[in-house]
């Protein structure tokens, strides 16, 4: 008898679903720039958002001093960690790819907010701060480390890296220094580099649904945790109890959003690169 052998399967690699999480970032960016920079009642609603919450002096003080640790400096060593990381899985074109999203990344913030955009003037002659740049530095570090980590601490990075954008994030709206979609502009921004050096790098895909579900619910706990850290500093809503609706639903949903941008960057980065 015959025995007929079967080809193997073929595990399908990321490029794919890069290529679509790519084009729904840049589409969900260009989006929000729209909304916010170029329209009264956006402008309005992002405006609003920005003075929901409150802290006093002392929460203040402490937030400023996080945001202040954020620096060039830290951009420079987590690209060289990272590119550290990827050498270690022997991939020269990891390591670029990661030294590239993070750079890339923080360079398209910086062009976005003080070239490429402009906010149309109708009440308040403001200027553009879209994206945060304090949050590019974070979430475009995150994204990196996807990038050249082994799968399976991807859930423990999932945790910590929705903390961490979705603390920054918001910390910059209750400081006051960005409004609510620059938050997200800079998530998309930095989804869209992600989605860029999966489609470079390619590789098998992570297919462990066991794992991509542990990834999704990490990131959420993560970024809840991170908002009630918030509140635990006095973050408040500015019109007490009144107030608490607006809040729960401009912080709700910048820690929402933060918890699909990091379940979308695991979701596009190898688990294995292609070399």
């Amino acid at each position: 008898m015959t025995t007929v052998q079967m080809p193997p399967t073929r595990t399908p690699g990321v490029r794919a679903r890069a290529a679509a999480t790519l084009v729904a970032a840049l589409a969900v960016t260009a989006a929000v720039a729209q909304v916010a920079l170029h329209t009264r009642g956006g402008q309005d609603l992002d405006g609003r958002a920005l003075h929901a919450v409150v802290v006093g002096r002392d929460s203040l003080a402490t937030l400023l001093s996080v945001l202040g640790r954020v620096s060039v400096f830290g951009v420079l060593a987590l690209a060289l960690v990272c590119a550290g990381l990827a050498l270690a899985r022997r991939s020269v074109l990891l390591a670029l790819a990661s030294v590239g999203l993070i750079a890339g990344a923080n360079i398209t913030t910086q062009l976005l907010k003080k070239v490429l955009l402009e906010r149309t003037t109708y009440d308040w002659d403001l200027p553009n701060s879209l994206p945060s740049g304090h949050t590019t530095v974070v979430a475009a570090g995150v994204g990196a480390l996807f990038l050249v980590l082994p799968p399976v601490l991807r859930p423990l990075l999932a945790l910590a890296g929705a903390f961490a954008i979705t603390f920054v994030g918001s910390s910059t709206v209750v400081a006051g220094w960005h409004r609510p979609s620059d938050v997200i502009a800079a998530f998309g921004v930095c989804l869209a580099w992600t989605a860029l050096a999966g489609i470079v790098v390619d590789g098998r895909a992570d297919r462990s649904g066991v794992r991509g579900a542990a990834t999704l619910g990490a990131a959420t706990v993560g970024a809840l945790l991170a908002t009630l850290v918030l509140v635990a500093l006095g973050a408040r809503p500015v019109t007490g109890w009144d107030g608490v609706v607006p809040a729960v639903l401009v912080h709700g949903a910048l820690a929402g959003a933060a918890a699909i941008t990091i379940t979308l960057m695991a979701l596009v980065s190898p688990a294995r690169p292609s070399r």
